[in-house]
């Protein structure tokens, strides 16, 4: 089993959140997973989320996100770390976590409930639950209606297995406020993605989750590398060059964090296909502006099945 510390020393870094590739009849494909996977261990990635928000939990089944936690967790075959997601319904989440716990995986990644906004204590029984019912490590994952006052993390840190914090809000003055209330009892995660990895870092990040990780790795792991270094200029270069283009993209309609990723990837020669409703497609002229930066940044070139 791994080690509470394994999962703090692997979110201190680049963590990848793969897609769940569907074929044509939305069928999840897990042949694709495979190969994603091994793709990106293969280019240094050495920290995934199986059936993460862009691995599109939200419309698996059970039985599909235990699949594809299984699967992610044979191909790394110890040579990463796979944090598992779950989230929805409290008992579902429970199941799914303990299943993965018992198929190796290296901790939880709990994703809101499936319920909107919340009182504080329905929140701490949710996220306890989940943490309790497992022995690895776990962290809450906090977005859209996932808000945690600092009162409320304190008391769910206490949970032994709860080591690290995942902030998706961008809410970087709560975050202060979090820091200050916490301070070094968890790890700190920005996740709201790579645009941000200059700015959470400045805000005292130690590692963030990345989806452009599918399909340019070496792009996360230079933007770690910066910013983890205090290099902040040359982060935000990085993400001016190569990253901020396929941002704006997403922020044009939501679930788009997937859709364009998933473009990107078919464009790569990397196996993904489309996403499941509610999730929508690119417009075909988005689609261009996609190939258009695949191929400024040639990588055509640097992927393929």
């Amino acid at each position: 089993m791994a080690t509470l510390e394994t999962l703090r020393q692997h979110l201190r870094g680049v963590t990848a959140f793969p897609v769940t590739p569907f074929d044509r009849n939305f069928d999840v494909d897990l042949a694709a997973l495979r190969h994603n996977v091994d793709w990106m261990i293969g280019r240094g990635i050495r920290s995934f989320v199986a059936a993460g928000g862009t691995g599109e939990l939200y419309s698996l089944t059970m039985d599909e996100a235990a699949a594809v936690h299984r699967t992610v967790i044979e191909t790394a075959a110890g040579r990463a770390a796979v944090i598992c997601g779950v989230g929805g319904k409290l008992r579902e989440a429970i199941t799914l976590a303990r299943q993965a716990e018992g198929a190796g995986a290296t901790g939880i990644l709990m994703l809101p409930a499936a319920y909107g906004v919340a009182p504080e204590d329905g929140m701490l029984a949710y996220y306890g639950g989940i943490a309790r019912s497992v022995q690895i490590g776990v962290l809450p994952y906090a977005r859209d209606w996932a808000v945690f006052s600092p009162d409320l993390l304190a008391e769910l840190a206490q949970e032994p297995n709860v080591v690290a914090y995942k902030d998706g809000s961008s809410d970087l003055r709560l975050w202060a406020r979090l820091r200050a209330r916490v301070g070094d009892r968890l790890v700190w995660v920005g996740g709201v993605g790579d645009d941000m990895v200059h700015t959470y870092f400045a805000a005292g990040a130690e590692g963030f989750t990345s989806s452009v990780a599918n399909f340019m790795p070496q792009v996360a792991l230079d933007l770690y590398e910066a910013a983890n270094a205090g290099e902040y200029a040359r982060a935000r270069a990085l993400f001016e060059d190569k990253v901020q283009a396929f941002y704006a993209l997403r922020a044009k309609k939501r679930g788009y964090e997937v859709s364009s990723v998933k473009t990107a990837m078919e464009l790569c020669g990397l196996p993904a296909g489309p996403v499941r409703p509610p999730l929508v497609a690119l417009h075909p002229e988005e689609e261009s502006i996609v190939a258009g930066l695949v191929e400024r940044l040639g990588l055509r070139a640097t992927a393929g099945v």
